[in-house]
């Protein structure tokens, strides 16, 4: 289902950019626009330059369609007016917001930000936000939920303009609140900028996205932007030193963790089974209903949240244990076997790890898990992974994840060398179809077997921009259906 759509007031010109419009004729703004292909008459197109295509160049064709005004970062003189600005990504945010009304000064907003654990932290706390009363949307990896209206996300966190329309579309509504997923991309590329953030939570920090980012302080300085916008509240797990540091520079942080003595909302006597995890905390005793530790750390940021806006533990506690699973995260395939297989989004060497301990922590046998790297990203993790595979699995099967425009053979042998440092059997196997069926057919009872990379996604991107339809979930039920036929 596609979100509600708002229709926006005309604004002028001066309106939207204020001195930053200059000298330029005034003009009335109805809608706003990064992609040529959505201008409509009235819009204001923004020349926003890419790693690989620069707006400006596109400029003239948002002209014949009816473009209003244009921002630029360097004149154009195509007859219509320009608002020159610095930098036009920095520009988009503000203007978007007051395009539509500065929704989220009016909606609770919580934003959730770390490499790994920020989905399923978001369907927690939006399920324990709903248990209190307040009507909450979401903007995620894998989905939108708007009004209780749910369509595919396109990216972890959108661009602005998309953002604030959506944020506009939840008021409308009859949302109260929004949790949000807050990439380190979004948060670079000023995507996120113009939120009036009230809670602020970080997850976790390990290698990943190096192919964006120059080093993993940039990568954490990024992450930091969601603290300093000044939440109300900021909720950090310091077990994961980067957040360790958060807490320190911006002091006042709610922490959580599981090994850390010292923080605020501690996990003591955790037990788990396969249909989730027991534990205390703040005085009381929860359940979450996911497996491993990495999601009791999860729940502890969700519970922070409930407290930090009024929610009563008992209200917490019925959601906590009755909440929404993030599709594709730690999720089980069952067509009645008498083995375990877990589907999850791991794609990074600590999410990895955690993922492969939990599942030794819940079966009787081996571990088998079927893993690959993403073509065109960092490069770096691949032997890491391999490495944490041999360390954790009992047999690892090395295939194809997005290999994009990469060799997939190419990115498989990367991964072998870390397989091969760490001194684990395993194999490869190119077809990612075929390998699953491999691990199925090789799991015997008590085994868990585990497929990671890919999770939720539906399809599986190969060179050339081709996307072709693949869902490991799937997959692997229909390897399940003929190992069992």
């Amino acid at each position: 289902m596609s979100e509600p759509r708002v229709t926006l007031p005309a604004m002028r010109l001066r309106e939207l950019f204020g001195e930053a419009a200059g000298a330029a004729p005034d003009a009335d703004v109805t809608s706003l626009a990064y992609d040529d292909r959505k201008v409509v008459p009235g819009t204001a197109f923004f020349c926003v330059p890419g790693h690989t295509r620069d707006g400006h160049d596109f400029a003239a064709e948002a002209v014949r369609r009816g473009a209003a005004a244009l921002v630029v970062q360097r004149p154009l003189g195509l007859g219509v007016p320009e608002v020159p600005v610095d930098d036009v990504r920095v520009a988009m945010p503000l203007a978007a917001a007051r395009l539509n009304g500065d929704p989220t000064a009016r909606l609770l907003m919580v934003g959730v930000t770390g490499t790994n654990g920020k989905t399923t932290t978001a369907y927690l706390v939006r399920s324990l936000l709903e248990a209190g009363g307040i009507p909450t949307g979401l903007v995620g990896t894998v989905e939108q939920i708007v009004g209780g209206r749910r369509s595919a996300a396109v990216r972890t966190t959108p661009e602005a303009i998309d953002l604030q329309s959506t944020f506009a579309a939840m008021l409308a509504a009859g949302d109260r609140a929004c949790v949000m997923e807050v990439s380190s991309h979004a948060l670079e590329l000023h995507r996120a900028d113009a939120i009036h953030w009230d809670v602020a939570i970080f997850t976790n920090l390990t290698q990943d996205h190096l192919d964006f980012h120059p080093s993993m302080e940039a990568y954490f300085l990024a992450k930091r932007r969601l603290f300093e916008a000044a939440p109300r509240a900021r909720i950090a797990n310091v077990d994961d030193p980067y957040g360790r540091r958060l807490a320190v520079e911006l002091p006042g942080a709610v922490t959580v963790g599981l090994d850390s003595p010292d923080a605020t909302l501690r996990a003591t006597e955790v037990r788990g089974d396969n249909s989730g995890s027991d534990f205390s905390a703040g005085g009381c005793r929860w359940r979450v209903p996911l497996p491993g530790p990495f999601n009791v750390l999860n729940a502890l940021c969700a519970i922070a949240v409930a407290r930090a806006v009024g929610i009563d533990d008992e209200t917490g506690r019925a959601a906590l244990r009755g909440a929404e699973r993030a599709p594709g995260r730690f999720e089980p395939v069952d067509e009645g076997q008498a083995f375990a297989v877990l589907v999850d989004y791991a794609h990074t060497p600590d999410s990895l790890r955690g993922v492969l301990r939990a599942a030794r922590e819940l079966c009787g046998g081996r571990v088998i898990v079927v893993f690959g790297a993403g073509g065109d990203r960092d490069r770096g993790k691949r032997a890491q992974m391999g490495e944490v595979a041999a360390r954790e699995a009992d047999l690892a099967i090395v295939t194809s994840d997005n290999p994009r425009s990469e060799p997939p053979g190419a990115i498989i042998d990367e991964i072998l060398a870390g397989l091969r440092t760490g001194g684990a059997k395993g194999e490869a196997i190119e077809d990612r179809r075929a390998a699953i069926a491999r691990a199925v057919e090789l799991a015997r009872p008590g085994d868990a077997v585990v497929i990671a990379g890919k999770g939720h996604e539906h399809v599986q991107e190969l060179a050339g921009g081709v996307s072709v339809p693949f869902d490991d979930r799937e997959v692997a039920r229909e390897a399940l259906r003929t190992v069992l036929a």
